[in-house]
C-alpha cells in the first residue's frame, strides 16, 4: 500500500514531509531568536524602516486632520525641528510620484519587491514611491492636502532588510541545508552507488549486484535491477547449456564421419575430408572451451603472480619459443589463478604464432597490477582492436594468412579480465609488433 510507509520515514515522500515540518520549526524558533539578536525590536536599537516611517506619517496625519491651518504649521515645524523631513503638500503632487529611481540598484528593487512591507495602512502611491528621485512616504490629511515624509537615510534600505530578513534568511538557509543533505543522503549517494555497481557488475558471479538499502523507492529500483540481472544470468546460462549440448552432441557423429572417410575414401579426397573434419572438431573443442565458465566459478586466492608468469614462460621456452619474463621475482596477490593462467597462455599462444620474440612483463602501478605480453609480429590495426575481442572474429590478413584457430582466445582473455574488474588494452610496439596490456586493481583482487 502506498500509505503504509508514510509515517515511517521509509519513503522519499515521507522524508520530504518530515524535512518541511522540521524546517518550519527551525524557521519559527530560529527566526525569532535571530530577530531579537540583530535588533528587530526597533525602539531599543533605533532601527528605522519603511514601516516605522509610515507609522510616523499616519500618526501625524491623524492629528493634523482635526487641527486648524495654524496648528498644522506649528506641528509640522516642531517635527522638522525634531529632525523629521516633513512637508505639507497639495494632493495633486501625487501625480508626480514614481515607483522607481535612477539611483536605485537592481538588487534593492528586487528585495523591495520580494519583501514588501506589511503595514495595516498603505501610504499614498504605495509602499515604494519616489519624488524627484528620492524615497518618500505620504499620507492624506484631507482632500486637498497630504503629509510627505522624506529625508530617508542611506541605510534605510539595509535597515529594512535587516528588520525583515531574519525569518527569510533562516528559512532560506534551513531549506537549502536540509534539502541538500537529504538529496545527498537519500537520492544522490544511493544513485551513485547503483551507477558504480552497474559499471563494475559481473552478472556471472552469482552475487547480488545492487545493495537493497535506503528509501522504499531506492530499494525498489535496486531490487528491480537485481531481478533484471538474475533474468539475464538465467538467459545466458540457458543458452550456454544449449550450445554446450549441441557442441557435445556433434562430437559423436563427427567421429563416425571421420571413421567412414578413412575407410571409404582414398588419396587426396580422403585427406581433404579429414582436414575439414579436424577443423570442425577443433571448432567444437574451442567452442566448448569458450563456453566453459570455470573462471567465473573459480574462487580468488593468494598466489605468487611473478612465479606463475615465470612458469608460463618456461613452458613455452621448453617447446622452442623465445619467451622472456621481466619483472619482480615475487609478487603475492589475490587472483583466480586458473583464470589468469588461461588468459596469459592465450596471449602467449597468439604472440608466438605471429612473432618470433615474446616478452612478458609484470609491474605494480598505483595499486594496479600491470601484465604486458609483447611480440614483434605485424600487430593489429587500431581500427580493428575492439573487434578482435568479439567471439569468432578473425583478422588473419592483419596478423597472418596461415592463422589457425577460430577467434576465441582474446574473447576469453577479455572476459577473465572483466571478471577481475580490470581492463585490456592494445598498444603499438616499436619498431613493430603488438603489446597487450592487462590492468587489474589490487583492491579487487
Amino acid at each position: 500500500m502506498p500509505h503504509r510507509h508514510l509515517f515511517t520515514l521509509s519513503t522519499i515522500q515521507s522524508q520530504i514531509t518530515a524535512i518541511i515540518l522540521f524546517g518550519l520549526i527551525i524557521i519559527v524558533v530560529g527566526g525569532s531568536m535571530l530577530e531579537q539578536r540583530v535588533g528587530n525590536d526597533y525602539p531599543m536599537l533605533d532601527i528605522d524602516t519603511v514601516d516605522t516611517y509610515a507609522d510616523r506619517v499616519f500618526a501625524l496625519s491623524s492629528i493634523l486632520k482635526t487641527a486648524t491651518l495654524e496648528e498644522r504649521d506649528v506641528v509640522v515645524l516642531a517635527a522638522r525641528r525634531a529632525g523629521w523631513d516633513l512637508t505639507l503638500q497639495p494632493s495633486s503632487l501625487k501625480t508626480t510620484f514614481t515607483t522607481t529611481s535612477p539611483a536605485e540598484s537592481m538588487f534593492e528593487a528586487v528585495v523591495d519587491f520580494l519583501f514588501a512591507p506589511d503595514g495595516t495602512q498603505t501610504p499614498v502611491g504605495g509602499w515604494k514611491t519616489f519624488l524627484n528621485g528620492k524615497r518618500v512616504v505620504s499620507a492624506e490629511v484631507d482632500e486637498q492636502t497630504m503629509l510627505v515624509l522624506g529625508g530617508f537615510q542611506d541605510t534605510a534600505f539595509w535597515n529594512e532588510l535587516l528588520a525583515r530578513g531574519p525569518h527569510y534568511l533562516v528559512a532560506l538557509i534551513t531549506l537549502i541545508v536540509l534539502f541538500s543533505s537529504f538529496a545527498v543522503r537519500a537520492i544522490t549517494r544511493p544513485l551513485r552507488k547503483i551507477a558504480a555497481a552497474a559499471a563494475n557488475a559481473d552478472i556471472t558471479s552469482g552475487r547480488m549486484i545492487f545493495e537493497e538499502k535506503g528509501s522504499v523507492e531506492i530499494v525498489a529500483v535496486a531490487r528491480s535491477l537485481n531481478g533484471m540481472s538474475d533474468r539475464i544470468t538465467t538467459m545466458i546460462e540457458g543458452r550456454t547449456r544449449m550450445l554446450r549440448g549441441v557442441s557435445h552432441d556433434l562430437r559423436t557423429p563427427l567421429t563416425r564421419l571421420r571413421l567412414r572417410a578413412e575407410r571409404a575414401c582414398e588419396g587426396e579426397l580422403r585427406d581433404m575430408l579429414l582436414a575439414d573434419i579436424s577443423r570442425i572438431d577443433s571448432l567444437l573443442r574451442d567452442s566448448l572451451r569458450y563456453l566453459r565458465d570455470d573462471h567465473n566459478r573459480e574462487t580468488a586466492e593468494t598466489v605468487d603472480l611473478a612465479s606463475m608468469l615465470q612458469t608460463i614462460c618456461n613452458e613455452f621456452s621448453d617447446i622452442g619459443h623465445n619467451v622472456s619474463y621481466f619483472g619482480p621475482n615475487r609478487l603475492p596477490a589475490r587472483f583466480k589463478p586458473v583464470a589468469i593462467t588461461r588468459a596469459v597462455n592465450n596471449l602467449c599462444e597468439n604472440a608466438v604464432k605471429f612473432g618470433s620474440n615474446v616478452d612478458i612483463s609484470l609491474s605494480v602501478v598505483a595499486e594496479t597490477v600491470v601484465i604486458e605480453v609483447a611480440d614483434d609480429g605485424p600487430g593489429i590495426p587500431e581500427a580493428l582492436r575492439s573487434r578482435v575481442l568479439e567471439p569468432f572474429y578473425k583478422i588473419d590478413a592483419a596478423r597472418s594468412v596461415n592463422s589457425t584457430g577460430f577467434g576465441l582466445g582474446l574473447s576469453i582473455v577479455s572476459e577473465i579480465v572483466q571478471g577481475h574488474a580490470g581492463t585490456l588494452e592494445f598498444l603499438e610496439r616499436q619498431p613493430h609488433g603488438l603489446i597487450v596490456r592487462l590492468k587489474i586493481p589490487l583492491r579487487h583482487s
